[in-house]
């Protein structure tokens, strides 16, 4: 399979009510490919996905509070951390996007992959003209 060869599908995913580890484990195979006959891991197989009401995303436990997402400006003292509770009130669609790029590989194709992925926070998307396959997970 050569890297211009494949045709790519859109998938839409509802977050309302699942739970954020194992939506993600679901997505991040999709956008690598491997749900496809021809997979390839040197190539770039993988589809689009549309995930929506990134907002009503689930945590089981007390992950909202304990778990904290660090940032680093790069100059001293620029270390900021939240929670995930704050920064799911602040940019729902941030929590998303991190679960499955770090379930990605750490390489060019994993953000060539990562860039086929579009997280909204609430119900409406732009990609309603795409021919969409809605995925129950």
């Amino acid at each position: 399979m050569k890297p211009g060869e494949t045709t790519r599908q859109w998938h839409h995913i509802d977050a309302d009510g699942q739970i954020l580890g194992r939506l993600a484990a679901k997505i991040a195979p999709i956008l690598m490919g491997k749900h496809r006959p021809e997979y390839t891991p040197h190539v770039d197989t993988g589809d689009y996905v549309v995930v929506t009401n990134a907002a009503k995303i689930a945590l089981t436990g007390r992950k909202g509070e304990q778990r904290m997402h660090m940032r680093y400006s790069g100059y001293p003292g620029g270390l900021h951390m939240r929670s995930t509770n704050e920064l799911l009130e602040k940019h729902p669609e941030r929590v998303v996007e991190q679960a499955i790029k770090r379930m990605l590989p750490k390489t060019r194709l994993g953000r060539a992959m990562f860039k086929k992925l579009k997280v909204y926070s609430g119900p409406d998307h732009k990609h309603g003209s795409q021919a969409m396959h809605d995925l129950s997970i």
